[in-house]
């Protein structure tokens, strides 16, 4: 593959990492919630640092489990290299939608609901980027101490958001999206080999969300949200759907 052919491939990636960021900023609330109280009702007398850690176990195992399969399927003879990088660039989207789901789940065990489009971004671009992104967030949301996403959620004007978030997807594409790209390009790898690095790299990927998440929120609260522990709404929507598979989490 020549370096044409891999900046094309990146570029691919980072418009899907864009397109599922978008995605993400809009599920619904009540899909998160129903989200959460699925995962409380596993362990019901769950602390909120538990629950917390049941969250990333879901979410690193079905990342690996889809970024796995994608690796797999890439490889087959029949799938070839233009499918299989196409497969990789729409699990880089799942990916960013399971990010996503996954720190507005946070949000709610901390008690910091948003359902502000805006808001969204700035959390989910601030966290995915880790601390590259804080001195920009910082600037915007003055003195916020080590923890920045109460603040960003519930205080900074949705004004200079939008001018953090300008800058903030700009370095999404160019760093993410980068970083992204050439773990799609090692999912097409054949031999199984994709699949190894596709599952691999995605839970690394999701590693880092986890601990980006615990740095911009810091320690879980003393106690969950009672409505989270409640069984909701029947007629709510189903929670988001990221598969069953559970994996361990490395912590700090």
């Amino acid at each position: 593959m020549t370096a044409t052919q891999d900046e094309t491939e990146v570029n691919a990636v980072a418009r899907a990492l864009l397109k599922g960021l978008d995605k993400a900023v809009q599920i619904g609330r009540p899909a998160i919630l129903a989200h959460v109280r699925a995962t409380v009702r596993r362990d019901p007398q769950a602390s909120p640092e538990k629950v917390v850690k049941l969250l990333g176990r879901q979410f690193t195992g079905a990342v690996a489990a889809s970024g796995g399969a994608a690796g797999g399927i890439a490889a087959a003879p029949a799938v070839g290299l233009p499918a299989g990088l196409a497969l990789g660039v729409a699990d880089a989207g799942v990916f960013t939608t399971a990010a996503a789901t996954y720190v507005l789940a946070v949000a709610e065990v901390y008690g910091i609901p948003t359902e502000d489009v805006v808001r969204r971004r700035t959390l989910l671009l601030g966290i995915l980027l880790g601390d590259s992104a804080t001195p920009v967030i910082r600037e915007a949301a003055g003195r916020t101490g080590a923890h920045w996403g109460r603040r960003v959620v519930q205080s900074v004007p949705v004004s200079a958001l939008r001018k953090v978030n300008g800058v903030l997807g700009k370095n999404f594409v160019t760093k993410y999206g980068t970083k992204q790209g050439i773990l799609v390009l090692g999912k097409a790898v054949p031999f199984g080999i994709g699949a190894a690095i596709g599952a691999g790299g995605n839970a690394a990927f999701a590693q880092f969300t986890i601990r980006s998440t615990r740095k911009s929120f810091g320690p879980p609260p003393d106690e969950i949200p009672q409505d989270l522990r409640a069984e909701g709404d029947p007629s709510a929507p189903a929670p988001v759907d990221l598969g069953t598979v559970d994996a361990e989490i490395v912590e700090d």
